[in-house]
């Protein structure tokens, strides 16, 4: 059953690396090498985005 929502934790290493946990990458498709863009806001957080969002975000709004 594919499910809209999920809620994980990550912990941070060494290298201030986190792992992405498996039920996110599936639910968003996030494969090896994938590229993702981190946004951040000091009073709403950080939000992980896959680029190829933006990039076709990007492409709707130049087609204008």
């Amino acid at each position: 059953m594919e499910r809209d929502k999920y809620v994980g934790i990550c912990k941070v290493g060494a290298k201030g690396q986190i792992v992405i946990p498996v039920e996110a990458r599936k639910m968003f498709n996030i494969n090896l090498g994938d590229s993702i863009i981190v946004l951040c806001d000091k009073k709403k957080g950080i939000a992980l985005v896959k680029s190829d969002v933006i990039e076709d975000m990007a492409d709707d709004i130049l087609k204008k």
